[in-house]
């Protein structure tokens, strides 16, 4: 099976910016380009592939015409587990929080989110939400999102590129502006809106807010602002680094010097965005070239695959039980 380029879905949420499209070259003429969801099969956004005999087909319809490309890994879920999105936060995303599995079945019919940021860029002096500062009860975490005072309580952490955060179900958290991030998260859409700063949608009213269910599932104790990145690797032409790991989803960042040569198992495909760099990856039926916000598609069982080009980019997969 060849390499695939994929083609993302586009979201226009009112705090993004525009530099998907503007620096990036994403093609989309949104006005605000908040999101791409550059490997998705989620009914909300799903992507494509971008050329040859599948250009134009969904995901889903590749995988379906193709299940072989998914590995052996992916086979213990119902449905393909992993999203990844870009995120251009150029103002705060509501504070907000996801359910684990067992809630999100039972309340909503769809799976929880577990997920992880990787800052790709930020302006000087940026930071985001992760969890809160310290111990906070139910009652008076309720009593500060009435009053305006909840950000008192969460803990703020100032970003810089290559940082990651792995965000458990459960976790209070917020994107804060001024920050480009690839979020590698569980295949669900499933969000409590906490606090939104009072801001109003296109309709002029102010947005939905999900306090009960929030509630329900957020952790109120403090929590690592970080997380504990793997020993970087040292391979030939370059380095390779475990960002973390989770039933959903792995996550590897390379660093790419001038050539590295990775070994694609039938165990899972594996899914490789460009953050920083271009350059070609190459397998055994076919080349395709990449650029900053690339996202290519290589099916399980592709063997040696090889990157040229000074590059960094995150790979994703699925480890086995």
């Amino acid at each position: 099976m060849k390499i695939e380029k994929l083609t993302p879905a586009f979201k226009d949420y009112l705090w993004g910016g525009t530099r998907l499209r503007d620096v990036y070259k994403k093609p989309c003429d949104f006005d605000k380009v908040a999101e791409s969801w550059e490997l998705s099969t989620h009914p909300a956004g799903e992507s494509r592939i971008s050329d040859g005999e599948y250009d134009g087909v969904t995901l889903n319809e590749y995988f379906k015409a193709n299940p072989g490309v998914l590995g052996e890994h992916v086979q213990k879920f119902e449905s393909f587990p992993v999203l990844i999105k870009l995120i251009d936060a150029k103002e705060p995303l509501s504070i907000q929080v996801h359910p684990s599995d067992e809630y999100a079945l039972k309340a909503e019919h769809e799976y929880g989110k577990t997920e992880m940021w990787y800052i790709v860029d930020c302006d000087p002096g940026a930071s985001l939400y992760f969890g809160v500062n310290r111990t906070v009860t139910p009652e008076e975490f309720r009593r500060r999102i009435e009053d305006n005072t909840v950000e008192e309580v969460l803990n703020r952490v100032p970003v810089r590129p290559g940082d990651v955060f792995f965000i458990e179900a459960g976790t209070l958290h917020a994107i804060g502006g001024g920050i480009l991030i690839c979020e590698i998260q569980q295949n669900s859409n499933c969000t409590y809106r906490v606090y939104d700063y009072g801001r109003r949608g296109a309709d002029g009213q102010l947005r939905e807010l999900h306090i009960d269910k929030a509630l329900d599932v957020s952790r109120l104790t403090p929590s690592e602002d970080r997380c504990k990145a793997l020993e970087t690797q040292t391979i030939s032409g370059g380095s390779m680094t475990r960002l973390a790991e989770c039933r959903y989803f792995t996550a590897d960042r390379f660093n790419v010097e001038s050539e590295v040569n990775i070994f694609i198992g039938a165990g899972s495909f594996v899914s490789m965005t460009a953050v920083e760099g271009a350059g070609q990856i190459s397998g055994t039926e076919n080349t395709v070239d990449f650029r900053p916000g690339d996202t290519m598609f290589i099916p399980a069982g592709s063997g040696a695959v090889t990157v040229r080009g000074k590059s960094t980019l995150i790979a994703v997969g699925v480890k086995g039980e």
